[in-house]
């Protein structure tokens, strides 16, 4: 049980390292955005095919990905890049974070499935805190455009991780889905308008963005699969909840970037009704199974 625990906060700081990683690299100028999610999504694609490639010695379990998982993982990496421009990393975990939480609600609702009103009521309160982050007054707000664009980022992530709740083979997919979404990140990388003052890429940035696409984002990915079987769904949602906070402590003692008030309110709306939702959800049934019936 230690053991699990353990790997667990091991894979919430990788994921949490993300954010970090990305902001490091493009804060410091030492690669562009772009190329950031092409070499991570490239770098990513070969680590997990080579995973699954010693896993199954079969090619054909490559081929478990789709056109619209890796559209959607696509836009998550090239959103999630861009915004980094502009966000803080603590700040852009917890628009991410809660987009997606959003954006699998809104999925659940659309596909018919049945919400607890706790759910609704966390849903509401995580959306609240995201207006109260992004609403346009005073200096410490962040920038709309680059909050918009980690928007897009959680909607991508939030469909591909409800169009990956269907998998046989989590690994395959995700594996199938880095190998055709890296070409549409190397599309997107020759057919950006050029930018006045581009960078060219630096060992720094290079390096960044290999640990960002191989450890954190492939490796990272591979362990949270072979660990969620062993956890229930309720408990992996709410370990996500540390995500944004391992974030913000990652962006202060690395980048310089000190949480503000706004933010520390934000988070406490988001990741409070996340909470709410995921609690609420989990003991709904034991609830309708405690109620006695009529007679």
């Amino acid at each position: 049980m230690l053991r699990l625990a353990l790997l667990t906060a091991l894979v919430m700081v990788a994921f949490a390292a993300n954010s970090v990683l990305n902001r490091m690299a493009l804060a410091g100028s030492a690669i562009g955005a772009f190329e950031f999610a092409a070499i991570r999504l490239v770098s990513g694609a070969a680590i997990l095919a080579l995973l699954v490639l010693l896993r199954d010695r079969n090619p054909g379990a490559l081929a478990h990905g789709g056109p619209i998982g890796a559209a959607a993982l696509a836009l998550y990496v090239l959103g999630f890049s861009i915004a980094y421009l502009a966000l803080d990393a603590g700040i852009g975990a917890l628009i991410l974070f809660g987009g997606v939480q959003v954006t699998m609600f809104a999925g659940a609702v659309i596909g018919g499935e049945r919400v607890p009103p706790a759910r609704v009521a966390g849903a509401f309160l995580a959306l609240a805190g995201l207006a109260w982050l992004l609403w346009p007054t005073g200096v410490a707000v962040p920038s709309l455009l680059h909050g918009g664009l980690m928007a897009l980022a959680a909607l991508g992530w939030g469909l591909y991780s409800l169009r990956g709740r269907g998998s046989r083979d989590a690994l395959g997919a995700t594996a199938g889905n880095f190998l055709l979404a890296a070409p549409i990140a190397l599309g997107a990388l020759l057919l950006a308008p050029p930018q006045d003052g581009a960078l060219t890429p630096t060992p720094t940035g290079i390096v960044l963005a290999l640990l960002s696409g191989i450890v954190t984002s492939g490796l990272g990915y591979a362990l949270w699969y072979r660990l969620l079987p062993q956890i229930t769904a309720s408990s992996a949602a709410l370990a996500q909840l540390s995500v944004p906070l391992i974030a913000v402590a990652g962006g202060a003692l690395l980048l310089g970037e000190p949480p503000t008030a706004r933010l520390w309110v934000a988070a406490a709306l988001i990741i409070g009704g996340i909470a709410i939702g995921l609690v609420g959800a989990r003991s709904a049934p034991h609830a309708a199974a405690a109620k006695p019936a009529r007679r």
